[in-house]
């Protein structure tokens, strides 16, 4: 197999790269934005020092639900046939579905609490099923892309690239679009909110369509392959480096989760008071007042960015270092910038926002290079069984990723409510102080776990040369060929 065969083109990695643009355009408003919006927007409970913990159980809820139907929806997208491949039509058929479920997730009706309560149920649960049926098959079609594991790492570079770049788009814009397109005054206004997410929606049915037109699916199953779905589970949970990932990934996105679903609350009421009065800010020389919108968007802002560059040296660094090295220097020096935040305070904005920008640095490729380690799995799995369920291993790792925001959503939820948080009210000293250790040590804590399981995964570099020149070997054998267009 040649060279040139196996290279992509930049421009199948740019288009790859958008479907990821346009579901994190979903996904910042869910893991960022939805918590506040049920606690403070749509008044979620009627009391509200039970908002949180209400609100955090159903999104944790949710996000099983998606998990348990993940690997479904992988079997699924195996066992399709069509001219287009068997993962790239899903980018079509439920483009629209998501959008229009999006929107109707962040809409408040005009119901009694029972009411609100189940409708808030009924329609996060429809976007769920909606996302996993259209982000399944794009993660598994980086599987497929090309049989080269390091043009599967440049392609989930993009991939992550375009993510992080929609998640610099929202969480820069949606406060204050949710403000300005609701009362303008504040982003309390639900018709703010709905309209945010109606704009995010068109934009993303755009590029998930660039992806089906700008992509290809080249390796194929081998033929002849003959498995069930019982064949297919049973070399999965025998995968044993696939096994390892599966619970790194779960502790790295506690990591993740626990932050993020506190960010909000973070400068809402630790840094800003209750986001209307705020404490002078000082930043080198400088002192700002500024409002609980204006901040948090900064702060995001700015981490995306920092994320956006350090996804795009992924390639170098991998290159230089493997991935599982890559992945422990990289996720170490997030891990120590995470939990210095512990120590700061109110004031210390340039050491707040210092923290944010080493921290995204480092934490921005973890992503791509785990998504690029599964990707190895799926290879081994047929190295080692003779069969490939390409589907089904990214779908199952992405259960494991929804596991953990169903984790880090409820946790989050439970411990600000067992800390007394009250929303839109100045907080006590004990809930600012579980905020600030949900900002720091506990997602710290969680993502030494993760560095130490990666330690036993066992598909380096040398590895995995060995994997692919026996696999291909074997496809020159029985007279496959991996298609160039």
């Amino acid at each position: 197999m040649s060279s040139e065969i196996q290279k992509l083109p930049l421009r199948e990695k740019v288009g790859y790269g958008f479907g990821d643009l346009a579901s994190v355009l979903f996904w910042q408003c869910i893991v960022g934005n939805l918590m506040l919006f049920y606690t403070d927007v749509f008044k979620i409970s009627a009391d509200p020092t039970k908002a949180a913990a209400v609100a955090g159980l159903m999104i944790g809820l949710a996000t099983i639900f998606d998990g348990i139907i993940d690997p479904v929806i992988g079997m699924v997208a195996d066992r399709t046939e069509t001219r287009w491949g068997k993962f790239r039509p899903y980018l079509i058929w439920m483009s629209v579905p998501l959008m229009v479920s999006a929107t109707l997730t962040f809409m408040v009706p005009g119901l009694g609490p029972m009411g609100k309560l189940v409708y808030a149920y009924v329609t996060l649960f429809l976007f769920r099923a909606c996302y996993a049926a259209i982000n399944i098959p794009y993660s598994s079609l980086l599987g497929v892309l090309s049989p080269d594991s390091k043009e599967r790492t440049s392609a989930s570079s993009f991939k992550f690239a375009f993510a992080y770049t929609a998640g610099f788009i929202v969480t820069l814009t949606s406060l204050i679009l949710a403000k300005h397109l609701g009362n303008g005054k504040d982003s309390t206004d639900p018709k703010g909110w709905t309209y945010t997410i109606l704009l995010y929606g068109c934009v993303a049915v755009v590029f998930f369509t660039l992806t089906f037109l700008l992509t290809r699916e080249r390796v194929k199953p081998q033929k002849g392959q003959k498995t069930t779905v019982g064949k297919d589970l049973l070399d999965l949970v025998t995968n044993v480096p696939w096994i390892i990932l599966l619970f790194a990934t779960l502790s790295m996105i506690l990591f993740v989760s626990t932050r993020m679903g506190v960010t909000n609350y973070y400068f809402k009421y630790y840094i800003t008071e209750n986001g209307t009065v705020a404490v002078p800010l000082n930043l080198l020389f400088w002192k700002f007042n500024l409002g609980f919108e204006e901040i948090v968007s900064a702060f995001g802002a700015i981490g995306q960015l920092c994320a956006i560059l350090g996804t795009l040296m992924v390639p170098v660094v991998v290159h230089l270092m493997g991935k599982k090295n890559a992945f422990f220097t990289i996720f170490g020096i997030a891990i120590i910038s995470t939990a210095a935040f512990y120590f700061l305070k109110p004031g210390n904005m340039f050491l707040i926002f210092a923290l944010q920008i080493v921290g995204s640095l480092t934490g921005g490729p973890l992503s791509p290079v785990i998504w690029a380690m599964y990707a190895d799995t799926a290879d081994y799995s047929e190295w080692k069984r003779g069969r490939r369920a390409t589907g089904l291993v990214f779908s199952a790792s992405a259960m494991s990723q929804k596991i953990g925001w169903a984790l880090g959503a409820t946790l989050t939820g439970i411990l600000l409510s067992s800390y007394n948080f009250n929303p839109n009210h100045i907080q006590s000293p004990e809930a600012n102080k579980g905020i600030v250790m949900l900002m720091s040590t506990i997602p710290a804590a969680f993502g030494i776990l993760s560095v130490v399981l990666i330690f036993f995964y066992i598909l380096d570099d040398k590895m995995m040369k060995k994997i692919k020149t026996d696999l291909e070997e074997r496809r020159k054998a029985s007279g496959e060929n991996v298609a160039t267009a």
